[in-house]
């Protein structure tokens, strides 16, 4: 389950102890886990939110940039931040196979990302052929109208009941799910 982290949540030295808490409570392992930063947390020059980020990945849990390549995008910052992944924003993903150069940015951001080790996902993907073509860009993680619509918690509880755990720990950790 990913979960939106606020800069401001990021810069509370509790957060790693209540993200742990919660994994505990819920019996959650933390694999299960990635908690979503912006851009803007990662250039960040806070010494609380880098000590908060490298306690959170101490957790287990995973750190990923959201709407990655629409803010600053710097490649130091992700060599520098203990982040697992980026997330493609959905302004590149909505333009594959009609626009060349956002191609080439999603081209770029996973050749850039696999050399770092991270993994990427799509969000915003809204039909199959943009599947394909991220597909064939090596994007294996996904997010989009193509599979659902967003849910209310109680309707994915109705769906994935064996996930109510997950659900929990986003509530308690993050506020959003």
């Amino acid at each position: 389950i990913s979960i939106n982290v606020s800069p401001r949540q990021l810069r509370d030295p509790g957060l790693p102890g209540m993200v742990a808490a919660a994994l505990t409570k819920y019996d959650v392992p933390a694999r299960n886990v990635a908690l979503e930063i912006t851009e803007s947390v990662v250039i960040d020059q806070s010494s609380v939110a880098e000590n908060v980020l490298r306690e959170l990945r101490a957790v287990g849990v995973s750190i990923v940039v959201d709407d990655f390549g629409t803010g600053f995008s710097a490649l130091g910052y992700l060599r520098r931040h203990p982040v697992t992944g980026v997330k493609i924003d959905q302004a590149f993903v909505g333009g594959l196979g009609v626009n060349a150069e956002d191609q080439a940015i999603v081209r770029a951001v996973v050749a850039m990302s696999g050399a770092l080790g991270l993994t990427v996902v799509a969000e915003g993907v809204q039909c199959e052929a943009q599947r394909r073509v991220l597909a064939n860009l090596g994007v294996t993680q996904g997010q989009g109208w193509l599979w659902d619509a967003p849910l209310e918690p109680s309707r994915f509880i109705q769906r994935w009941p064996s996930l109510t755990r997950l659900i929990e720990v986003g509530q308690v950790v993050g506020g959003a799910v």
